[in-house]
């Protein structure tokens, strides 16, 4: 498991990414729960993530940040990157982000991938 805290602070929010490998669904619910167990990650507001597996199939789960998982999945298929799940964290800071919060997603999954040594495809 790979966690990467503090990738991004915005009005008070912050973000972390983590990444592992996941090969199926049972795979992404044992590193959620293993994220979890983190007291300070059990707290946050949002633990968005997605997954392509190798067969093609993608999972995606937003955590209540409606839209987030479909932009790590996004950065996932530009990148090749098959059987790893990524979370972008947040807790939220009492001001909303609007569209930023997307861009902040990608930031966080852009160091993730950077920290991999994998091209983010664009």
């Amino acid at each position: 498991m790979v966690i990467l805290p503090n990738i991004v602070s915005d009005r008070g929010s912050r973000y972390a990414v983590s990444g592992g490998v996941a090969r199926g669904p049972d795979d992404v619910a044992a590193f959620l729960k293993e994220l979890k167990r983190n007291k300070k990650f059990a707290k946050a507001t949002h633990n968005t993530w997605a997954v392509l597996l190798a067969d093609g199939t993608a999972l995606k789960g937003d955590d209540g940040e409606a839209g987030a998982g479909m932009v790590i999945l996004r950065m996932l298929e530009r990148a090749g990157l098959h059987d790893r799940v990524v979370v972008v964290t947040r807790w939220y800071g009492g001001k909303h982000l609007g569209g930023d919060r997307f861009r902040h997603v990608q930031s966080c999954v852009a160091a993730y991938l950077e920290h991999e040594g994998v091209s983010d495809g664009a």
